[in-house]
């Protein structure tokens, strides 16, 4: 069923398959990949269905100047050393993994990130930019810009910039359009929908960038918050548009219906295989520090997307000695994946050996791939950088195509992968009961602080 390597020296991604799946499972997996292909083009370019962020590199080529233009005036209204990203999950994990395999902020000095709610996580975040909130600007990123998490970090963030601002308040107004300055809202473009627009807007905050309409949020990586903040860490500009034009053409490889090319759907197939197959349990391996955030976004496209906890996501070497007691046990047969840099640096001996032997270990245990990726500087190239997380969109929501076309189950009106109803479950106990008082506000400081 697999091709044994693809590669693309356009996007310097390749990917080499060592997968034997019974026979009844490849030919089941076979039959349905022209389908899938067809059925996610079909919905990809309707409304509701969240699969508009296959088509979103082409959009942001277009904004690419703007987005630059708005970085150099935020820096240029504030003293500001660094750039404070407000979000959880999708509009912060997305940041993080994309200004890893990016090389940028490597030291952890020109962008932070606060998403935690406890009043020690606030320390240790003030201490960080040395208890003066006026040494960070803040991007504030929430689609509806009522989640909670945010904020809550939002408020005591303007409440201190006007307090700094202006420690009379004798004129709230004027206070709050000075803390303004050092915000920006990355949220819907309708203010009807969002509160964070709203606020923006009345208080004069920089600028217009969006979560795009049918985008969500671990799917975002490509979105106005993960851009702003890759131009506020020094990113090339034709570095950015190589990488959105590589990201691009993986969007077209996706929709092809010659394997040679479609790495998305491959990686899909094998996952979809696995699991069909009566392979129980996963792992994704990734070498090397660049991976250290895209452990933290792949696990969150796995818990959402997926929506189970079968496959483990470990950044390599430290979780190999220890990991390995339970991935090598006798008697147990996993999938696995290992993504590893292509070297060509100091290291570039022992690490081809390194892959070599843990791509045959893991062989020896269950089907395997390999994914190789182009390196440059302190991450990947661009181009590289595009490519991959592209296609790890794809592949996400291939996996569910897949499995349910393979099966003979019915396509909901919209797919699983892309929704998050589950997350109501804890969200609903955060708004008042009837006639109670809410039991989280928003910037509350307690009163025995």
């Amino acid at each position: 069923m697999f091709v044994n390597t693809i590669s693309s020296n356009l996007t310097g991604m390749s990917t080499y398959f060592n997968a034997n799946f019974s026979e009844a499972v490849s030919k089941r997996v076979q039959k349905v990949i022209t389908a899938a292909i067809g059925e996610f083009a079909e919905r990809s370019v309707r409304e509701g269905q969240f699969l508009k962020w296959a088509h979103l590199p082409e959009q942001q080529l277009k904004r690419v100047d703007a987005i630059y233009d708005m970085v150099r005036q935020l820096k240029g209204q504030t003293d500001a050393k660094m750039l404070t990203v407000l979000g959880i999950g999708g509009s912060k994990h997305t940041v993080e993994h994309m200004l890893g395999i990016n090389g940028l902020n490597v030291k952890g000095d020109q962008v932070k990130f606060f998403s935690d709610i406890d009043s020690t996580s606030f320390d240790r975040f003030m201490y960080q930019i040395d208890n003066d909130v006026t040494n960070s600007n803040y991007l504030v990123v929430s689609k509806s810009g009522s989640t909670f998490e945010t904020k809550d970090g939002m408020m005591k963030i303007l409440n201190m910039l006007t307090d700094k601002l202006n420690p009379s308040g004798v004129l709230p107004k004027t206070s709050a359009v000075m803390a303004g300055k050092y915000m920006v809202a990355v949220t819907d473009a309708n203010a009807e929908k969002s509160e964070l627009r709203r606020l923006s807007d009345s208080n004069g905050w920089l600028g217009d960038l969006y979560i795009h309409d049918d985008v969500g949020g671990r799917f975002s990586a490509l979105d106005d918050h993960a851009l702003f903040t890759l131009a506020y860490a020094g990113m090339k500009k034709e570095d950015m548009i190589k990488m959105l034009k590589s990201a691009q053409h993986v969007s077209g490889q996706a929709f092809s219906h010659d394997m040679k090319v479609n790495q998305p759907m491959m990686q899909a197939a094998f996952w979809a295989a696995a699991k069909l197959d009566g392979i129980k349990t996963a792992v994704h391996q990734y070498l090397g520090e660049m991976f250290g955030s895209t452990e933290k976004w792949h696990a969150q496209m796995q818990n959402e997307s997926i929506k189970d906890t079968s496959k483990q996501i470990a950044k390599i070497t430290d979780a190999m000695h220890h990991s390995s007691e339970a991935w090598y046990k006798l008697g147990n047969k996993f999938a696995f994946a290992l993504t590893a840099p292509l070297d060509k640096g100091a290291s570039s001996e022992n690490v081809a050996g390194y892959v070599g032997a843990i791509e045959k270990t893991n062989s020896e245990y269950g089907p395997s791939m390999v994914e190789r990726l182009k390196t440059k500087g302190l991450g990947l190239t661009p181009e590289a950088a595009g490519a991959m997380t592209q296609a790890r969109a794809f592949s996400t929501v291939y996996q569910e195509l897949i499995e349910k076309m393979a099966l003979g189950e019915p396509l909901p009106d919209v797919l699983a992968s892309v929704l998050q109803p589950n997350v109501e479950a804890y969200k609903k106990n955060l708004k008042p009961s009837e006639g109670n008082q809410p039991p989280v506000v928003a910037g509350r400081i307690s009163k025995n602080a």
